[in-house]
């Protein structure tokens, strides 16, 4: 397995230095450094709290390259974590639980495209959610997959075989809007066909 190229940053060296060392005998991962052209697959940002310059610093690195980001923060709530994640943060660590092992373990989440989140946190982050989805998006006809409720209506149509014209005449839609819908759901989710769409609903339960 290659090794997941990995840059430490930290406002303050000490840290910066303690926890590039702690990583760098690691097999799982090969720490670059800024001088280096290669970009990191995973950047660790450590900071004591979750301030404006934090989530500056979140920002800069993610509209700066493809690299997943893991915050390492002193202090860490749910209101932290929630503009962290909007920031674009991945994974989250306090700096108490930052063994080496957690934090490989949390490096070789997020090169895989996963997230992590302390235990105490998740259940308030999912409550947060689900009162987004209820206050906020149900009543636009928004769910948390980015299909409205028509999206899915038609895609669910045509994973049944129907033609556009069948879908207009079945919900009460022209013909043009069932293909600008169809439209709007393979560009907005970058999906490749009307095929392609439907795998994506029947994958996220949908349909």
């Amino acid at each position: 397995m290659s090794r997941i190229a990995v840059r430490v940053y930290a406002r303050d060296p000490i840290s910066e230095a303690g926890v590039t060392s702690a990583l760098r005998p690691r097999p799982e991962v090969r720490i670059v450094t800024a001088d280096e052209d290669e970009p990191p697959d995973v950047v660790l940002v450590i900071v004591d709290a979750v301030d404006d310059e934090s989530l500056n610093t979140l920002r800069f690195v993610r509209r700066n390259g493809e690299a997943r980001v893991i915050l390492i923060a002193a202090e860490l709530d749910d209101q932290d974590l929630v503009r962290a994640v909007e920031s674009g943060a991945v994974g989250f660590v306090r700096r108490s639980e930052a063994t080496t092992d957690r934090l490989v373990s949390c490096i070789v989440s997020a090169a895989a495209g996963e997230g992590t989140v302390p235990p105490d946190l998740l259940g308030r982050l999912l409550d947060q959610v689900g009162r987004l989805q209820r206050t906020v998006l149900d009543p636009r006809g928004i769910a948390f997959t980015g299909l409205a409720s028509r999206e899915i209506e038609v895609l669910r149509l045509v994973a049944d075989g129907w033609d556009t014209a069948h879908i207009a005449a079945e919900l009460c839609y022209s013909e043009r809007t069932v293909k600008n819908v169809l439209h709007d759901v393979t560009t907005r989710l970058q999906l490749r066909n009307r095929s392609h769409a439907v795998a994506y609903a029947m994958r996220e339960g949908l349909i």
